[in-house]
């Protein structure tokens, strides 16, 4: 039995121009124990999926389970599977960080799990603020506190909705660890949407991509890799590139990426590079990674770029 399973989940919002197909058939199994990730440009979706499951929201077509529970026809036993890290920061400013956690045992029916709460505490790095009110914290500290609102009743299934948006170095390894153990020593499920893929690419043995409302990639993230059988020319300039390369670059402020399959290849676009009068600096070749793939996903089929990478060089 998979710990999580979507069956041709649909999601429409009415709107005054025209319905939103916010979900559309979407269809995946999470097996019991694996660190799943779910991953997609801002609209795809993920969030929209992640509520359903969470049952906020219905969904307008198809079935969703936790543990063989159904989220809306038996919504409380579904619920108690789950620990949900959402997006927003929501806290309640009138009590400490130990009478939050206290107070979220009992929503659970559970007490007298001092022991948990002081693991919790521990893990996430709140021992010393245990006693500070709520509105006393920092963001990150407070997205902290929302991460063990979510363990404090020890769910079999994690939700972790983009846990370390905006939070600095520190948080997010330290969330990593704590997950990933509790992932490793508890079994437990941990079903991660993100936009930071190095995250995903080195947590998630498996991942879901979405687009549109649909899935548009299903797999092992070592098969996901294995797509991007290309290399990557990277460098930094302060020049603009040629229009030839720029139609297919990837490029952020200095830093330049440009697909390169073979030894040949790179030599190429170094001469192009060197035609231009370009001047490119700390000049490095790497392996594609998830973010590749990603873009290819999102932006259109990697054959189609690289026959435009193709005719550029030509």
């Amino acid at each position: 039995m998979p710990a999580v399973s979507f069956q041709n989940v649909s999601k429409i919002f009415p709107a005054s121009r025209g319905d939103v197909h916010a979900l559309r058939e979407v269809s995946f199994d999470v097996g019991q124990g694996e660190f799943f990730g779910l991953l997609g440009p801002n609209g795809a979706g993920k969030t929209t999926l992640i509520s359903i499951l969470a049952g906020l929201t219905r969904a307008s077509s198809g079935q969703v389970r936790v543990h063989g529970h159904d989220v809306q026809a038996d919504y409380q036993a579904a619920r108690r599977q789950l620990g949900v890290v959402p997006q927003e920061l929501v806290f309640d400013p009138f009590f400490s960080v130990r009478e939050a956690l206290k107070i979220q045992s009992g929503y659970f029916g559970i007490r007298d799990n001092t022991a948990w709460i002081d693991e919790l505490l521990e893990g996430l790095g709140l021992a010393d603020k245990a006693g500070a009110n709520m509105r006393q914290l920092s963001g990150g500290m407070k997205r902290r506190v929302l991460i063990a609102q979510a363990l404090v009743h020890k769910p079999p299934v994690i939700v972790l909705d983009e846990p370390t948006a905006g939070v600095d170095v520190e948080l997010r390894q330290t969330l990593w660890k704590f997950i990933s153990d509790l992932n490793k020593r508890m079994g437990c499920t941990v079903l991660l949407t993100t936009h930071y893929l190095e995250e995903a690419e080195a947590l998630c043995g498996r991942i879901a991509m979405l687009k549109q409302g649909r899935v548009v990639a299903l797999e092992a993230t070592s098969e996901l890799l294995r797509r991007a059988s290309s290399n990557v020319l990277r460098f930094k300039t302060d020049q603009v590139l040629p229009a030839d390369l720029k139609s297919l670059a990837r490029v952020t402020g200095r830093v330049v990426q440009l697909p390169a399959h073979d030894a040949l290849e790179v030599e190429r676009l170094l001469a192009r590079l060197r035609e231009s009068g370009l001047i490119a600096q700390d000049v490095e070749i790497r392996k594609a990674d998830l973010e590749d793939v990603f873009l290819d996903l999102m932006e259109g089929p990697g054959a189609g770029r690289q026959r435009r990478f193709e005719g550029a060089l030509a």
